[in-house]
């Protein structure tokens, strides 16, 4: 029930703020799937974290390239938000790459998802950080 709630209403966040508790990371990851297949994208789980408490980060990109890496920052108004943190380098691509898999490596539960959508920023600042007042 849970699931549904998230993914049809678009507030993954909110849901949490709302029950008083983190949602688990599997259904997180699952709404944002699931929202970015909704939009005609592509999703996928490239590294599989802690089913319930796992760190989630998110790799986008546009048919293949322009890749950027949000992680959740923390605010000073409150939610943790993702933020982009890494961008690739065109004249460096390998450089973006090992560092991914170096997050991976060093982390056993992260959640890396890979969003392959046009305006991923657009969609992850106004879909997935979306926070109700």
């Amino acid at each position: 029930m849970l699931q549904l709630v998230a993914f049809e209403t678009g507030l993954v966040e909110s849901v949490a703020s709302v029950t008083g508790t983190r949602l688990p990371a599997h259904v997180e990851v699952s709404a944002i799937i699931k929202q970015v297949q909704v939009l005609g994208g592509f999703a996928a789980v490239l590294s599989r974290g802690d089913r319930d408490a796992g760190t989630i980060v998110l790799l986008s990109v546009d048919r293949g390239s322009n890749a950027s890496l949000w992680e959740r920052m923390p605010s000073l108004d409150g939610p943790r938000l993702f933020t982009v943190t890494r961008e690739q380098d065109a004249e460096k691509p390998t450089e973006f790459s090992e560092y991914v898999s170096r997050r991976a490596a060093q982390d056993n539960d992260l959640w890396i998802v890979e969003i392959d959508l046009p305006n991923a920023a657009e969609f992850i600042e106004s879909r997935v950080n979306r926070v109700d007042s």
